[in-house]
């Protein structure tokens, strides 16, 4: 068949028509495991590695109670990982370099009732860092699992995507819309191919903030569903100055507000405040104190314990409140959220029944 067959459709229609039976799963699904990776390198932690590696055992272990994890660690430190998570996490020699398991393992989707991994070609959230081993785990995490591989044709990372699992995606245009990722590539040919390759039908696109930090504003820090049709949105602490990071999520905020999901339906929009910064127990430059990054797993969902005391348990009412039949369980990782991430960012689910 040629180009010019008139059978063979183009542009948008296409990428519809490729990926008709993919779908894009919430995370409030049922998960087969969870992926995570033990920190390896000394030279992008420094002083703070130790810290930094008991809160990913920490992790582990608490979602270990509730559903399979799988830590990936470098063959030498894997007894040192197993050691720190216990018995219920299994840990699994890969060649790892940090431990951002959301943006190095390939995002799962459906497809005609099968499950299939979407490589995104990460590259140190273009190129800030370099990750040569965790730029490899796509294909080795499908391998050692033998689940299928698609190639996307365009470079991203999982913390950039947010889904109802029912065809709407939340992206922020800084951290895929940009030179460092997808050069010369224009917005709706970006969405075109999110479409396709996600197999989704109506992307919404916050602005997000660019050059800022290192994924330049990916949005499970900004913005998650907790349901089809309703979305938390972070908010800074009540008095707070103005800063880019509020900008950014009151910008969000308005266009959510705005928009319609993938069944045309306006979005019901939800705060999600910020604790008291003066009142936290972490710090740092890169701190990120947002309860935004949450996990949910199987009967559970994974938050942020800060130390503003009030704060944390006004967040907690609030997931409690949109995910009922869930415990809401707060772990501590100031040592992660020093990192500029949190447990969302730490932690990847596979789809599917935890008896696979």
């Amino acid at each position: 068949m040629t180009p010019s067959s008139p059978r063979r459709p183009t542009g948008l229609r296409a990428a519809d028509e490729r990926t008709a039976g993919r779908r894009l799963g919430a995370e409030w699904d049922s998960h087969a495991r969870t992926f995570m990776a033990w920190p390896a390198l000394e030279e992008l932690w420094g002083d703070d590695l130790a810290a930094v590696r008991a809160d990913v055992a920490r992790v582990a272990r608490a979602v270990g109670e509730y559903e399979p994890v799988v830590l990936m660690a470098r063959p030498g430190q894997r007894a040192a990982a197993q050691r720190a998570c216990g018995s219920r996490v299994e840990v699994i020699e890969l060649a790892v370099d940090d431990l951002w398991a959301r943006d190095t393992v390939p995002v799962f989707v459906e497809e005609d009732g099968d499950l299939l991994g979407v490589d995104l070609h990460f590259s140190g959230w273009g190129g800030k860092q370099v990750h040569a081993h965790d730029a490899r785990i796509g294909r080795s995490v499908l391998a050692r699992y033998g689940i299928p591989r698609a190639d996307a044709p365009l470079v991203a990372e999982g913390g950039s995507f947010e889904t109802d699992g029912q065809g709407t995606l939340l992206v922020t245009e800084s951290s895929v819309v940009n030179g460092n990722r997808n050069p010369g590539m224009t917005r709706d040919r970006i969405e075109a191919e999110l479409r396709s390759s996600l197999g989704v039908r109506k992307v919404i696109w916050p602005a997000g903030v660019r050059g800022e930090d290192i994924t330049d504003a990916h949005v499970d820090s900004i913005a998650r569903f907790t349901a089809p049709g309703v979305v938390l949105v972070d908010r800074a602490f009540p008095g707070s100055p103005p800063d880019v990071w509020s900008r950014a999520a009151d910008q969000a905020r308005s266009v959510l507000r705005e928009a319609t999901d993938a069944r045309g339906k306006r979005l019901e929009v939800v705060d999600l405040p910020q604790p008291d910064l003066d009142r936290i127990t972490g710090r740092g430059d890169d701190f990120v104190a947002t309860y935004a990054n949450f996990y949910v797993a199987n009967g559970a969902v994974f938050m942020p314990r800060f130390g503003d005391a009030r704060a944390d348990d006004r967040a907690r009412g609030i997931l409690r409140e949109h995910f009922p039949q869930r415990d809401v369980v707060m772990v501590e990782i100031d040592a992660i959220a020093s990192g500029g991430g949190g447990i969302h960012c730490a932690t990847h689910e596979q789809p599917g029944s935890p008896a696979e």
